[in-house]
């Protein structure tokens, strides 16, 4: 699955970002949906995951109340709404795909990765 990310940018603390992903491929509905991040000199993170549906969603705890992922099937398009964003989340966002829900935090599950796109929050 070829996926390209979008809609990072510099906001100040306490804004709010919807990050989007998406793919032409048509067979985009049977994969499990991730996002990572990255920060300078940090290991890339699990952020959230959506199941094919969408009726089943898993997020990190540092996230959890702020960020809300979602997919649009008919769009082929996976999206992050980041709100109360604070100067930690500054990162190079990805987003990614498998086959299968389950270890879903883990990025060595992920078959196809995106490009990355950075959000700079500022204190």
């Amino acid at each position: 699955v070829q996926l390209q990310a979008y809609g990072g940018g510099l906001v100040q603390a306490g804004g709010s970002l919807r990050l989007s992903c998406a793919t032409s491929r048509r067979t985009y509905s049977n994969y499990v949906m991730g996002w990572f991040r990255q920060a300078p000199g940090k290991e890339r993170e699990f952020v959230a995951a959506i199941n094919q549906s969408g009726g089943t969603t898993y997020y990190v705890d540092s996230v959890k109340g702020r960020f809300t992922i979602s997919r649009d099937n008919a769009k082929n398009t996976v999206y992050l709404q980041m709100n109360s964003l604070k100067p930690e989340d500054t990162a190079v966002y990805y987003c990614a795909a498998k086959r299968w829900w389950g270890r879903v935090s883990s990025r060595n599950e992920y078959d196809s990765w995106g490009q990355g796109t950075q959000v700079t929050v500022s204190s």
